[in-house]
């Protein structure tokens, strides 16, 4: 490990605070006189967990400084690399991120890999308190034989390619297949099926609208896409989808596709309607017409004319991928029938010790994101994947809190992490004003610099950001879009001249 640079600044020779502007609210004075200096805040990552807790902690705290530290080059996490590229109004979000990058109590610093360039300990020592928000990056592998097959991919990386995250622009998926299998019933689930049936030339119309930044790689392959039907299929049953109203209506309405939906599997659905919380009542109803009821006129030419559907499978968890003849890539998947136990939302699958084998080309696993551990000082719960927390704050380490999927685990939406992540600032900013946090003063990213310099890492500032969102917007402007997004980390560093 590299020295720690800043060990040579005498602590007290650090400028004190100047007294409280007169505007500040009588919170603020009392942090800042608990503190005597303003204080030097660290979060890592800077998706929606990490922006709306830094948002919080500069409304909040009329003195406090906080410092974003992004293993990107590029912000804004789940919106820019997870949101569906034909949902550009989720990703409207980022205006509010940008305002509080340009604050001047706010620095974004990516190009940085915390407990790679720089480790957690580091950072509590040159903050008065760290905040980790850096999400679920990795995929819940189904642990299957066969798992490994090519045409065998995480959702994850799939979403990932067609967004332009830059580890999978190399995917290039075979969209040669007729039949696509999704596995997990959850809103990702939807979204990638989503993306797999909308015909090519709704794409162009999303184009012309500039109402999609999907990458133009991925763009050109779904084009050329053979995948007629998609089946999404989970291990339980329609009481316990994870997917939201919103997501289900889409496909529902999916111009050039049809439903195909088994009366069977809603059986009795209809007198349980009434015991059943408004969301849950809602998709179930949706779902329930969807399968049940004979469509009006209109809606019924549609679906005959449609040349793509998509159908959703119940109580069948996947328990081997079945490979070719010649062994070189998927050719189909055997489900292990399941049966309930238990009612309701929480209601568990368990094998009957029936199966079932589906003829696919393509297998994309969509049973959960994770989180990884980002420095061995940090305690992580490997079967939840989440760092033990109270509240936010981490167990048993002072000064260390977590926000968004890392406390949580990864369900919800943007706005769930919004308020996730106010109540991590909340905790802060109480045990700031207890006095329970470091009380004297830190050098925050002056030291942090020192130490990334003596060790050849050169951060990305939020006005590099800035100028490689101009390139994008230039570039989509080309072909009607309203980004074409960098997908080569080497050329974004060009661009800056690095």
């Amino acid at each position: 490990m590299a020295p720690r640079c800043w060990r040579w600044w005498h602590w007290s020779a650090w400028p004190r605070t100047r007294p409280p502007p007169a505007g500040s609210t009588p919170s603020s004075r009392r942090l800042l006189s608990a503190q005597e200096q303003p204080p030097q805040i660290c979060v890592v990552g800077s998706g929606p967990a990490g922006f709306y807790t830094a948002q919080h902690l500069l409304k909040h705290h009329a003195q406090a400084r906080v410092d974003i530290y992004e293993k990107q080059l590029v912000p804004f996490g789940l919106v820019r690399f997870g949101v569906a590229p034909d949902h550009p109004e989720v990703k409207n979000v980022t205006h509010t991120f940008t305002q509080t990058a340009r604050s001047d109590r706010c620095a974004f610093h990516g190009n940085v890999v915390v407990g790679r360039d720089v480790t957690v300990p580091e950072l509590r020592e040159a903050y008065h308190a760290v905040v980790l928000s850096y999400g679920a990056e990795d995929h819940r592998a189904l642990g299957i034989p066969g798992e490994e097959l090519p045409g065998v991919f995480s959702a994850r990386a799939f979403v990932g390619w067609y967004n332009g995250l830059p580890e999978n622009r190399e995917l290039a998926p075979d969209l040669s297949c007729d039949t696509a299998m999704i596995l997990g019933h959850g809103n990702v689930a939807l979204d990638v099926a989503r993306i797999l049936l909308t015909p090519p030339e709704q794409l162009e119309a999303l184009l012309s609208c500039q109402k999609t930044d999907i990458t133009e790689a991925s763009l050109g392959i779904l084009r050329q896409s053979r995948v007629k039907t998609v089946w999404i299929v989970g291990r339980r049953g329609p009481l316990q989808v994870a997917f939201t109203i919103k997501e289900l209506r889409e496909m529902v309405q999916l111009p050039g596709t049809r439903p195909m939906l088994d009366p069977a599997d809603f059986l009795g659905l209809q007198d349980r309607l009434k015991e059943m919380p408004r969301p849950r009542k809602r998709l179930t109803e949706l779902l329930l017409r969807t399968a049940t009821e004979k469509p009006e006129r209109e809606e019924a030419a549609r679906r005959a004319e449609a040349s793509r559907a998509w159908g959703l499978r119940f109580l069948r968890s996947p328990q081997q991928v079945l490979p070719s003849p010649d062994g070189q890539r998927v050719a189909g998947i055997r489900l292990a029938v399941t049966r309930l136990e238990g009612v309701g939302e929480t209601a568990w699958a368990v094998p009957t010790g029936d199966t079932e084998d589906l003829p696919c080309g393509l297998v994309l696993s969509s049973v959960g994101y994770k989180s990884r551990p980002i420095d061995p000082s940090v305690p992580f719960d490997p079967k939840l994947g989440v760092i033990p927390n109270t509240e936010g704050r981490v167990v048993d380490v002072p000064g260390l809190y977590c926000s968004g999927w890392v406390k949580r685990g990864p369900t919800g939406v943007i706005a769930t992490t919004m308020t996730d992540s106010f109540l991590t600032s909340q905790a802060l900013l109480q045990d700031l004003e207890a006095g329970l946090l470091p009380a004297g003063p830190r050098p925050g990213h002056a030291a942090i610099e020192a130490l990334l310099s003596s060790r050849g890492v050169r951060p990305i500032s939020f006005s590099d950001w800035e100028k490689l969102d101009a390139t994008e917007v230039s570039r989509g402007q080309r072909t009607g879009k309203p980004r074409e997004k960098l997908l080569d980390p080497q050329e974004m560093l060009r661009l800056l001249g690095r």
